[in-house]
């Protein structure tokens, strides 16, 4: 899927809006995980790809070919580069939030697996040469996806 523009100055009105639209949708999934909320940042997920795949893409062509925008007036494609600058922004709140949950996530786990283990009584087993001596236990542990 690519932007069916009629000229420069409509392909960079189209890439402000395609630009403006994935930032808001990045800025909530954001605001999503900061507020530990990831469920809400999975119901975006469809478009947020979706919208990312296509600017993925038109960037490419862009710097690809720059004469697909130059032509365009000063002003709008201004507004492009701030909607660009808006969109890094947000994509590395978005990143840091995303770490401080997977940091999370991964030190309950931790957690979890290691007050299992604590609970477990050891098992005694014996040896080749009859002594006994502590085994290890294998911990399984099974996990909620939607926790």
């Amino acid at each position: 899927m690519a932007i069916a523009a009629s000229d420069a100055t409509d392909r960079v009105e189209q890439l402000v809006i395609l630009t403006e639209r994935l930032t808001q949708l990045i800025a909530q999934q954001a605001i999503a995980f900061e507020e530990r909320r990831p469920q809400d940042a999975a119901a975006l997920l469809d478009e947020t790809s979706r919208l990312a795949n296509l600017y993925r893409h038109e960037s490419a062509r862009v710097r690809s070919d720059p004469r697909l925008v130059e032509s365009a007036p000063l002003e709008a494609r201004t507004r492009l580069v701030r909607a660009t600058e808006a969109f890094d922004a947000v994509l590395a709140r978005q990143g840091r939030a995303i770490e401080a949950a997977r940091t999370v996530t991964e030190g309950l786990v931790r957690c979890i697996a290691e007050e299992v283990a604590s609970q477990r009584t050891q098992a005694t087993v014996y040896g080749a040469s009859g002594q006994q001596y502590g085994g290890a236990n294998a911990t399984a542990i099974t996990l909620n996806k939607r926790a």
